[in-house]
């Protein structure tokens, strides 16, 4: 059974706390797309750890965590975050890296610093991890594979090649200092011995494992507003968030996905630049920003304050849509309880005429929210385990949620710790 955790919205939904939960229950956990620019918050027995890299089933004994060949690895954060790990008393995990999977490169973080700078007030809000020039290279094939770290010669010739494009465009382009090939390569080689212990053939252990009848966890980033072709579009990520990547950055056959959790927030949250209809400003925002999370709604890799708005159903039913949900999942209803009114945004209005079908970015920019006011229920339901003993009023804001987005809502969390779940139907 291959299962996948994704996110309708922005990012931040809690999938990483979700993903924890059913790792439980998983023989092996994986991470199929994206970097190190968006964290997972997780808080287990061993503490509150924001993972970026290694995927969240690494705090369950038994499972094998996978770092699949769609993803954008930095080397240098994944052993840090392996390490760290071990150093506050988890267990070591047992980590497989695809020998496919393409490295984050020293200089893709330099281009994604340096052309923020250059874009000034244009720019896309980058987390500067280095991921849209990571990207970009792969799929103008300079980029790097694990694999390549294995054969020295061959390597070297290729960082020529490389920084002779690279180098150009440094200079010329942003006026800073050349990248050294012979410091490069040393870099490389560090690289390979640390990740030497961990690599393998990921796509074929995944492949047998299904045979097997293994339960495979597939952890998506972000969320589906933030794909490059269905998202926000520039305003995103330059990976493919959604469920159906799951194949492709696993190598797993597409009719392997039998099931998709797709993570909603209870609110709406956003972090970098882009439309966001439903966004509150202020004190509005910060007191949702304060109670919101765990620890308040700020990046788990940039420790940015987030955007804040209200639930957004239009954005939401077309997030669960293109996940292709077959159970959505209702994250931070306990921050909810300090309000005496909840808003819900279940329209948007464009150029005179009420929409309830997510648009295109050019019109996302133009539409303001059609806002349905529902009665909070102003109470702390952070302990509660059955969905009949939740207020009256926080039961009806979610079946108010579930009938606008057409989905219906089987987990409901109500807590940061994985036991604070609450089984709906």
């Amino acid at each position: 059974m291959v299962k996948a955790v994704v996110g309708a919205n922005w990012g931040d939904e809690g999938k990483g706390k979700i993903t924890d939960m059913l790792a439980t229950d998983a023989d092996i956990v994986v991470r199929f797309q994206g970097g190190a620019n968006a964290g997972h918050t997780i808080k287990n027995k061993y503490g509150k750890f924001a993972l970026h890299t290694l995927p969240s089933g690494s705090f369950n004994e038994g499972v094998v965590n996978c770092i699949g060949n769609g993803v954008a690895l930095d080397i240098d954060k994944l052993i840090g975050e392996y390490e760290e790990i071990i150093s506050k008393g988890v267990p070591a995990p047992k980590l497989l890296v695809s020998e496919r999977c393409q490295m984050v490169m020293p200089y893709h973080v330099l281009f994604d610093v340096y052309e923020e700078e250059r874009l000034g007030k244009a720019s896309f809000g980058s987390t500067k991890s280095g991921i849209a020039p990571f990207y970009s290279d792969k799929y103008a094939k300079i980029g790097f594979q694990v694999c390549e770290l294995f054969d020295e010669e061959e390597l070297k010739k290729k960082i020529e090649r490389v920084l002779e494009v690279k180098n150009i465009t440094i200079k010329n382009l942003y006026n800073k200092a050349p990248i050294d090939k012979d410091e490069l390569f040393s870099k490389m080689m560090d690289w390979k011995k640390k990740i030497a212990p961990f690599v393998g053939d990921v796509r074929k252990f995944l492949y047998e494992a299904e045979k097997q009848g293994k339960t495979i966890l597939l952890e998506g980033q972000l969320g589906t507003l933030k794909d490059t072709d269905h998202g926000i579009y520039p305003m995103v990520t330059s990976s493919n968030t959604i469920a159906a990547y799951g194949a492709v950055g696993t190598g797993l056959p597409p009719y392997s996905i039998k099931e998709v959790y797709t993570v909603i927030k209870a609110y709406s949250s956003a972090v970098g630049a882009g439309a966001f209809v439903s966004e509150i400003f202020g004190d509005e925002a910060e007191q949702m920003r304060i109670h919101g999370g765990d620890g308040g709604e700020y990046g788990a890799t940039t420790g940015r304050p987030r955007r804040m708005g209200w639930f957004d159903c239009v954005a939401t039913r077309y997030g669960c849509e293109v996940q292709g949900t077959t159970h959505a999942v209702l994250t931070v209803v306990d921050a909810l309880g300090y309000l005496d009114e909840i808003k819900v945004c279940t329209g948007y209005e464009i150029d005179g005429e009420v929409v309830k079908d997510f648009p295109v970015t050019s019109k996302l920019e133009k539409a303001k929210p059609v806002l349905v006011t529902l009665p909070g229920w102003k109470c702390d339901v952070s302990g509660i385990k059955e969905y009949k003993d939740l207020p009256e009023n926080c039961r009806k804001y979610i079946e108010f949620i579930e009938k606008e987005i057409g989905f219906e809502i089987k987990l409901v969390s109500n807590g940061p710790a994985r036991e604070n779940i609450i089984v709906k139907g």
